[in-house]
């Protein structure tokens, strides 16, 4: 089974930040989950929430802020003193950090509460940029978004993220269409999912921290987990 780094090494740094994900560039693992939003001037940041307050000493939404604004706070002291001055990256640096590595990288459109308009066109132009078009899967709890990036970008790789148990998920996927779920863990091993496996289609599962269920999604045919702690799994995977 196969592990992403969820939000970077987010277990022992603070989630989405360069530090965060150089400890996920130098690791082992299949690959690495990061959010994205757009700012008031149309530039992509990785985040994961909507507004800054839980992870700055800001206030204030992604949408209503510029770069340069942004780039004032600090992202990394609510998390640990000795991570003072991380500053919310860009994609474009985030990208840096792995264009040359072997990682698989998951982008998540973070559209599904305010539809950031022309985010998914930027981000398909800054993967072609750096030449990740093989590597990349982006997902999406707005389905929209997953179908706009077939619409304009039919080759590039995509994940349905989901919390509930849907019925016939299969026909819902091929309606959509998109080519991964990407399941709340506990609904990844419910009935209704088998025939996603059986049909040999990617299912990978969120957010899992602890050994026990490694191994119970590992039994269930769950392709790969995405781990705030991608060390201390890998090396449970693969003792």
């Amino acid at each position: 089974m196969l592990i992403y780094a969820h939000r970077g090494a987010s277990g022992t740094y603070p989630e989405n930040t360069i530090a965060s994900f150089q400890e996920a560039a130098r690791l082992p693992v299949h690959g690495v989950e990061f959010d994205v939003h757009l700012t008031k001037d149309g530039e992509l940041v990785v985040i994961h929430d909507e507004s800054i307050d839980r992870t700055s000493n800001g206030t204030g939404y992604i949408k209503d802020l510029t770069l340069p604004q942004l780039k004032e706070y600090d992202f990394g002291s609510w998390f640990s003193p000795d991570f003072q001055g991380e500053t919310i990256p860009t994609l474009d640096e985030v990208l840096q950090i792995f264009k040359s590595t072997h990682h698989h990288l998951n982008i998540e459109l973070k559209s599904d509460i305010f539809p950031y308009e022309g985010m998914t066109a930027k981000v398909l132009e800054l993967i072609k940029q750096y030449d990740l078009e093989s590597r990349v899967v982006l997902s999406s709890f707005d389905h929209s978004a997953i179908q706009e990036v077939k619409r304009l970008a039919p080759h590039i790789e995509t994940g349905a993220l989901a919390m509930e148990v849907l019925v016939q998920p299969l026909d819902y996927l091929k309606n959509i269409p998109a080519d991964a779920f990407h399941l709340l863990f506990p609904t990844a091993i419910r009935p209704a999912y088998r025939e996603l496996y059986a049909a040999g289609i990617p299912v990978r599962a969120f957010t899992v921290n602890e050994e026990q269920y490694a191994s119970l999604l590992q039994q269930a045919g769950v392709q790969a987990i995405f781990t705030d702690y991608p060390e201390r799994l890998f090396a449970f995977l693969n003792a």
